[in-house]
């Protein structure tokens, strides 16, 4: 797939509707931070949450156990989604196709093609720089960017 063109609405809709358990690689527990958000609004969405953060001592994000790598996750991962720099997603790719995910999506400004590559190679449906909390809403709420402020 080309990762630099628009992504087909069918492809993303069928994604988030196909996946129940979302790990979120780089989760924070700072209520300020956008993946705190995300994670909230998919984990009150319906989705399965599994926070992945290797800090030191911490243990839950929202209620929720917190774990240090995909590898020490316990259960079947539909998604993993990624809130990492985009140097990150080439050992995270790695990571989802050990653990046997089928998605792997890097958040806004996680882009990384070998890592692309590497994934759809192993058969994993990738979506880079996009969040699926906004595409959660995008059949409801159309951007209109050519407007002036």
């Amino acid at each position: 797939m080309d990762h630099t063109q628009p992504y087909p609405e069918e492809y993303i809709q069928d994604i988030l509707r196909s996946v129940k358990t979302i790990a979120m690689v780089g989760a924070s527990p700072d209520k300020t931070k956008f993946s705190y958000g995300v994670l909230r609004v998919l984990h009150e969405t319906g989705y399965n949450m599994i926070p992945v953060n290797p800090k030191p001592g911490l243990e839950t994000i929202r209620g929720i156990k917190v774990y240090p790598g995909l590898d020490s996750i316990e259960q079947r991962v539909d998604m993993v989604q990624v809130f990492r720099r985009a140097d990150d997603l080439l050992p995270v790719a790695k990571e989802t196709i050990e653990i046997g995910a089928g998605v792997l999506w890097g958040q806004i400004g996680v882009i990384n093609h070998e890592a692309a590559e590497l994934a759809e190679a192993a058969g994993i449906r990738v979506v880079m720089n996009r969040c699926p909390k906004i595409e959660l809403f995008r059949p409801f709420w159309k951007p209109k960017l050519h407007l002036s402020i």
